[in-house]
This record gives C-alpha cells, structure tokens and sequence, in this order.
C-alpha cells in the first residue's frame, strides 16, 4: 500500500472511531420500585425519600437518565398493602425496596424480583429471611430494632419521670417482632422496679381505647411505643392523646410532638438502602447481603412537652440528646 493511501485509511478511521463511539448503546435504565409506609403527604416519607435519591445519585444512579422509580404508598382499604404491592410488581421492576410492613405484601407478590427491606423489626421470627448473615431467596435490607433496645426505651422513660411505677407498653400482639419487643421490655422492667402491662392493638379503633383505659386508676403511669405500622401511621393521634391523659411516653420511633424517643437513624437506613440497590443492580444476589442491624441511633427531647407535664429533664439527658426541640 502506497504511503498517500496508508496515511488516508489512518484518517478515515480516526474521524470514524468517534462516531462509532457515540453510537454505542446507552446502558438500559433500571426500574425500581419503593413502597413506603406511610403516606404521600407524609413529611418523614418524603424526607426519606429525599435521602434515598440523594444517595443514588452519589453512586451514579440518575432519574430520568439510568434510572425510572416508581412509587407506592398504603391504600385506605381494610388490605392496605396488597394493591399498592400488587400495582408495584406488575410494573416488573429490577428491584423493589419496601419500608416497614410493606415488606410482607411484596414478598407474597413476588419470590424473584430482589427485594431490599428497612425499617423492619425483626425479620428472621417475621419470616422474611432465613437468618441475618445468609437471608437466601430474593430479600435483605436492614433492621430497625434491635430487642435490647427494649430496656433503654425503659430507662429513658424512668429518667424523665422517675415517679412511675407501672408502664403500658403499646405492641402488635398478632406478629412475631411485636411480641418479642413485648417480652424484651418486661425483660428489663424488674431491674428498674417497674411493671410492664402490654397493651395489644390489632386495629386503627382501638388506640384511644387502650390507652385511656390504660390512664385510668392509680397516678404515676408512663407508655412507651414499641414501632408498628399502626403505632407509627397514628404517631400525632397518640402523642396528643397521652399529653391529655398527663402520660409521660416515650416512643421508639421519631415523633415531633412527642416527649422522647429513641430510635435508629430512618434516613440512614434509606441511605444505606441505596448502597445495596446499587450493588444488586450491579449483579450482587440479595441472597448473598447480610441483614445489617442499626449503627445509628437519636435521642430525641421535647421540652415543651415535658413542660406540659410539670417534669424537668436532666441536665445529663440533654447534653446527650441528638435533638432537643425547645
């Protein structure tokens, strides 16, 4: 080949390498789907919400480019997840993350699409996953509540208002995790000098009931709030009912008009959540994830709603509060 014509095929192919360049396939965009838990006007959903696309984005997960998401929250009928979960699998997503109870009506609608959970109590007496470090089948995710928390829900309330003496403890008595929270605090109750009687609730009609029945008879009575979906959607609802009642409580899960609560950090679990989307959309098995628990946790406490109740919180609490609204 002569020089003049080597020199040419040279620079027909460098104009053309770019071209073929540009006109490699884009990556397909991903389809994920997210169940929360509580609603679409609901300001922690959609703070968690927030942090979940935020850490996406960090790890090159782009809406709209590599990325569709679509999202569900619980319907107002007696069956509260199944649609959403239903609709949810029917879109056949690359993943799904589920929050809190939804997990259930998304495992009973698919065993393949991979599935990563959060705000889960207790997955391995829930069934969800065979055990933390070897979940098997298409689901892991991170836990919310460790049982030994139990006995600090205790201890706070005892900080705050050392003149209780009996403590009713708002579980859901028909799961596995609500009843092992439930023995996990009457574990700890003898240490404190404190009885604990479990308050069950099955059903949005009887909160009020329950707790003001609870209220009635002898003073020196306290709650805590173990996380159920029921206890959490109506979070407002019995954070007022106990101030009217004059019930010190203490919640496990982030409540603003609350006394206290202590309670893993939710946004880190949907930041942490994003983590594994990202490895499972990137070939990872969910079968091969540990379960992770909580590392992060808040204490949360309200002085005005301790003002309300006529106590005063030490000193030694507030300086190790994460937050304390005024």
């Amino acid at each position: 080949m002569r020089r003049r014509e080597f020199i040419g095929l040279l620079g027909g192919a460098a104009t053309a390498w770019p071209l073929a360049a540009r006109a490699q396939p884009i990556e397909r965009r991903r389809r994920l789907g997210l169940f929360m838990p509580l609603g679409s006007n609901d300001p922690e959903d959609q703070a968690r919400i927030a942090a979940f696309r935020q850490a996406l984005r960090q790890l090159g997960w782009i809406e709209g480019q590599n990325l569709q998401i679509d999202i569900r929250w619980p319907t107002a009928e007696s069956d509260r997840f199944h649609k959403p979960a239903a609709e949810l699998v029917a879109l056949a997503p690359d993943i799904i993350v589920a929050a809190g109870d939804t997990i259930g009506a998304i495992q009973r609608e698919t065993r393949t699409i991979p599935i990563v959970f959060v705000l889960i109590s207790d997955p391995v007496s829930a069934g969800y996953v065979a055990n933390l470090n070897h979940p098997g089948g298409n689901t892991t995710g991170f836990t919310f509540v460790e049982l030994s928390i139990g006995g600090k829900w205790l201890e706070l309330l005892k900080q705050i208002a050392p003149a209780v003496k009996r403590v009713g403890v708002l579980y859901d008595p028909v799961s596995p995790p609500g009843v092992n929270q439930m023995q996990a605090v009457q574990s700890a109750a003898e240490s404190l000098a404190l009885e604990v009687l479990g308050l069950g609730v099955r059903g949005d009609g009887e909160i009020d009931g329950l707790i003001t029945e609870f209220a009635r008879g002898s003073s020196n009575r306290g709650l805590i709030m173990t996380p159920t979906s029921l206890t959490i959607t109506h979070r407002g609802q019995i954070s007022i009912l106990a101030g009217r009642l004059r019930l010190p409580a203490v919640y496990g899960f982030p409540v603003a008009t609350g006394l206290a609560s202590y309670a893993p950090d939710t946004l880190e679990q949907y930041r942490s959540a994003a983590g594994y989307v990202d490895r499972i959309l990137k070939g990872e098995k969910p079968a091969d994830l540990p379960v992770q628990n909580p590392t992060k946790f808040n204490l949360v406490v309200n002085l005005k709603a301790a003002r309300a109740l006529d106590l005063t919180i030490p000193d030694k609490l507030l300086a190790t509060a994460n937050e304390v609204i005024e």
